[in-house]
């Protein structure tokens, strides 16, 4: 079993800054992580309305579409809308966050430590909440 994990941004860079920091699995008790990045909100939308998503990590900070305002939509569009991770411009920003939605959040830059811990726990309250036939 893998963990499917959508990551958006429309900057390249902090895609792969987020894939880097949590590489093949944010903690030893976790599966591994599969990727599927996104760097327009139409694809996160059409990616989300599939299905599949274990987490969401959107860039509060990207443009035209930052992920706080898609985070919302989301939660407010899918039914048992998959766990979201934003990340905000800075620490102040985490009541934005809130207003979004979001179950975390963690701000730029990147901290590769803080964005494994908190993802690791989102995606164990994740896992605890799954049917016991597909964990």
């Amino acid at each position: 079993m893998s963990l499917k994990v959508l990551v958006y941004s429309d900057d390249r860079t902090t895609r792969e800054s987020v894939r880097l920091a949590l590489g093949k699995r944010p903690a030893a008790d976790l599966p591994e992580l599969e990727y599927v990045e996104c760097a327009t909100e139409p694809a996160v939308i059409k990616t989300m309305d599939k299905g599949g998503i274990d987490l969401a990590i959107l860039d509060g900070e990207a443009v035209p579409a930052g992920g706080m305002g898609i985070a919302r939509q989301l939660k407010d569009e899918i039914f048992q809308c998959p766990p979201i991770l934003v990340i905000t411009g800075r620490p102040q920003d985490a009541w934005l966050a809130t207003w979004s939605r979001a179950e975390a959040a963690v701000s730029h830059p990147i901290d590769p430590i803080r964005l494994a811990e908190v993802t690791a726990a989102v995606l164990r309250e994740r896992i605890a909440k799954l049917p016991a036939a597909t964990s």
